[in-house]
């Protein structure tokens, strides 16, 4: 039930979500299937979706950064209170070695000098301190140069004191199956792991569990797909949707024919026309790009947006649609539109149009 004193609510299904997670799982048979949960789990809230997918039994979880990992932390059971692995990819920083023993997160080293850090501080503590580690084999962002691999396999007392929980890569391109750099990567990272110290694997993404048995590993790690966007671009989607985003109508009004509606005059009624404000605007993450390309949805009709978004409020033409008045509902994301439909008419993509909601749109969950 929408609450009538939120301008927009976005309505997570975290059945939907836990769903996805077990069809990951059919498809990955070779091992475990983590939830990504990074950007607060794209958008719809981490804690909530890690706790839900916990509950059904995944025991992985990886987010972007440190703050990320430590906000979640206190809603996810560590490792040795029968809880999950909570790991952060986007490495090590200095002075952070005790926060990551402190509050058991595993970090993702991704160079020389982060693998130094960890080993020294394995050192002081006498003790083996857990790490993933991760090998560039196409993407040149974060992980480990060939010739970084090249010198940890000639000389694997770098290593000493670290125990590699993974050894993992990421995939550019795998949501195109016919893309070489996927057989490209598939070899570098076979080649990579034979060089290291013998350690668990994690290849897949979301597209990359599509790919086939080739790209099997110890442990996938899927986000979009987890919220249902399509994994399989060039297929129907084979996963539930996960979001229903509604706002409020404000107000509707009627115009003469040659009004112009919004900032800079961008559109003018030719007809007489009914015009409705709904409390959403960019500053809630539905951006100015989409105008003239989004839709909203009333009672399965389409309703079209006109003129520009506004920080707080979008205008709709309602001529057709007699029934919505003030406090009446539309549906931006849903049935009728998911995030890779408004993505496409934008200029986008699904993962920019979750995770760009703001935290002001009041978030709803479904299905626990």
């Amino acid at each position: 039930m929408a609450d009538g004193a939120a301008g927009a609510i976005l309505q997570v299904d975290l059945g939907a979500i836990v769903g996805n997670w077990r069809l990951l799982c059919a498809r990955h048979r070779s091992g475990a299937v983590a939830g990504v949960v990074k950007a607060n789990a794209y958008g719809l809230g981490a804690a909530r979706v890690a706790q839900a997918l916990l509950a059904a039994g995944c025991r992985h979880f990886f987010t972007a950064t440190l703050e990320e990992a430590l906000a979640l932390r206190p809603h996810l059971r560590r490792e040795t209170e029968g809880g999950a692995m909570l790991a952060v990819l986007s490495g090590l920083t200095p002075g952070t070695e005790a926060v990551y023993r402190a509050q058991e997160l595993i970090p993702v080293l991704g160079a020389a000098e982060e693998i130094a850090l960890w080993q020294g501080f394995a050192r002081q503590t006498g003790a083996r301190q857990p790490a993933i580690l991760h090998v560039d084999t196409g993407m040149a962002r974060l992980g480990l140069s060939p010739a970084e691999v090249a010198a940890l396999a000639g000389d694997p007392g770098r290593l000493e004191g670290i125990a590699l929980r993974y050894v993992m890569t990421h995939l550019v391109a795998a949501e195109i199956a016919a893309d070489p750099m996927n057989r490209i990567q598939r070899q570098r990272f076979a080649a990579a792991c034979a060089a290291l110290p013998v350690a668990s694997r994690s290849f897949a993404n979301s597209s990359g569990i599509f790919l086939g048995a080739d790209f099997a590993s110890d442990l996938a790690r899927p986000g979009a797909a987890l919220y249902g966007i399509n994994p399989t671009p060039d297929a129907p989607n084979p996963m539930r949707r996960t979001v229903r985003l509604i706002a409020r109508v404000q107000q509707v009004r009627t115009i003469p024919p040659g009004t112009p509606v919004g900032y800079n005059a961008t559109w003018k009624a030719a007809r007489e026309s009914r015009i409705a404000t709904v409390a959403l605007g960019y500053a809630d993450g539905w951006h100015r790009s989409r105008a003239g390309t989004t839709l909203a949805f009333f009672d399965g009709r389409a309703v079209p947006l006109v003129g520009r978004i506004s920080m707080d409020l979008t205008t709709f033409d309602v001529t057709e649609h007699p029934a919505i008045t003030p406090g009446t509902w539309l549906e931006l994301l849903g049935t009728g539109r998911d995030p890779d439909a408004v993505a496409a008419a934008s200029g986008s993509n699904g993962y920019e149009v979750l995770t760009s909601l703001a935290p002001r749109i009041q978030r709803q969950y479904l299905g626990q």
